[in-house]
């Protein structure tokens, strides 16, 4: 079946293409697109957006929960985290595990792994934990923190049967640097967080293999001017994607847009979210342990430690052209700078044989339509 979708301009990291515009899907692909003066095509369903600008859907390569859900509860519940996501534009999902015994782990790679294979709109997984520093561990259970060492990164491979697309590694771990070559040569996009590393640890991190920064400046040292640390080391590494969590709670918008202009077309904007995401205030789980939200800021019961984010991807596009980003670059964090990241080559732009997922957004940027995978969802 296809379905035209018209808007009034068509908005991806190539920028703004308007005079009226168009986009015809074909089952789950991109079949044609158009503005100005180019003729819309016939299609079997005819959706008239009004003016509405039309953008690539949003992927998320950080998330552990939303609408009340957490991704590892199982029953159900990563689909219902990432369907309260797929509201607010995000079509495509990594989904994130927080450390968790390794039996655990492996249950829910499994779980994950058979989703995937039912769904393309979920990515695969995000193993944040186990092979964190526990100096540096956030929302993470210290006791199921370990070292990466062979035997425990070949047990979780043979688990996610395929599923496991990016690991968070401490690189000052003991084995940590061989356990990025040896993820990296799986074929899997490591990240360096949760870490107490200096610049030249994280660099190591960097030359081993890793190619995502976690959540940049969360969970690490930061910027001292005489101690750089692994921030500065992402933005002087042009291989490097760098994590940011753009709700104005966890990176002050100041220091946001120093990160976005010290390192342009590589921040990609993530959430983080946890359960809380798309719901109100109150009492959560992360995990194993307690998180309390309260004004949206998610920390563990009883601490000052930030627990995830109650953030959706919309918010974080206005967060980010509010703090004066091009609409062009700011949708570029949302769709291909992470798309590219963990390698995904048919998912980011409004462009014959992409992946049919297009969102919608009126002249505040709020969302008024959402197709995933062709189908609509909003």
């Amino acid at each position: 079946m296809t379905t035209l979708l018209r808007g009034g301009a068509l908005l991806d990291e190539r920028g703004m293409r308007d005079g009226g515009a168009w986009v015809l899907l074909d089952g789950d692909v991109i079949a044609s697109v158009g503005a100005g003066d180019a003729a819309a095509p016939a299609a079997d369903e005819t959706v008239d957006l009004g003016d509405a600008t039309l953008a690539p859907g949003f992927l998320d390569i950080h998330v552990h929960g939303g609408g009340g859900f957490a991704v590892d509860d199982g029953d159900g519940a990563l689909e219902a985290a990432l369907a309260a996501h797929r509201a607010h534009g995000t079509t495509r999902s990594m989904v994130s595990l927080v450390a968790s015994p390794l039996v655990e782990l492996r249950e829910r790679l499994g779980e994950i792994a058979a989703i995937r294979a039912r769904d393309p709109r979920v990515l695969g997984a995000h193993l944040e934990g186990p092979f964190l520093n526990p100096d540096r561990r956030g929302a993470h259970a210290q006791a199921f923190l370990r070292h990466p060492d062979p035997e425990t990164v070949d047990g979780l491979l043979e688990a996610a049967r395929g599923a496991i697309r990016q690991v968070t590694i401490a690189p000052e771990l003991p084995g940590a640097l061989d356990a990025i070559a040896q993820l990296t040569a799986a074929g899997i996009v490591v990240a360096v967080g949760h870490t107490e590393a200096d610049e030249a640890t994280a660099r190591a991190g960097f030359d081993a293999g890793a190619r995502i920064l976690t959540h940049a400046f969360n969970a690490m040292p930061g910027i001292h001017h005489r101690a750089p640390g692994p921030v500065v080391a992402a933005i002087d590494d042009e291989r490097i994607t760098i994590e940011l969590i753009l709700d104005g709670l966890h990176v002050h918008p100041h220091v946001a847009k120093l990160l976005w202009d010290a390192a342009p077309g590589r921040v990609a904007l993530i959430t983080d979210a946890m359960a809380a995401a798309a719901k109100a205030d109150g009492d959560y789980r992360l995990g194993t342990l307690n998180v309390t939200v309260k004004d949206g800021l998610a920390l563990l019961s009883g601490t000052e430690t930030i627990a995830g984010s109650t953030l959706t991807l919309d918010v974080a596009l206005r967060q980010a052209i509010a703090m004066g980003v091009d609409p062009a670059a700011a949708v570029a964090a949302l769709t291909t700078v992470p798309a590219r990241a963990i390698g995904e080559e048919r998912l980011g732009l409004l462009e014959p044989g992409y992946a049919a997922d297009v969102v919608a957004l009126d002249a505040s940027w709020q969302i008024t339509a959402v197709y995933a995978a062709g189908a609509p969802v909003l």
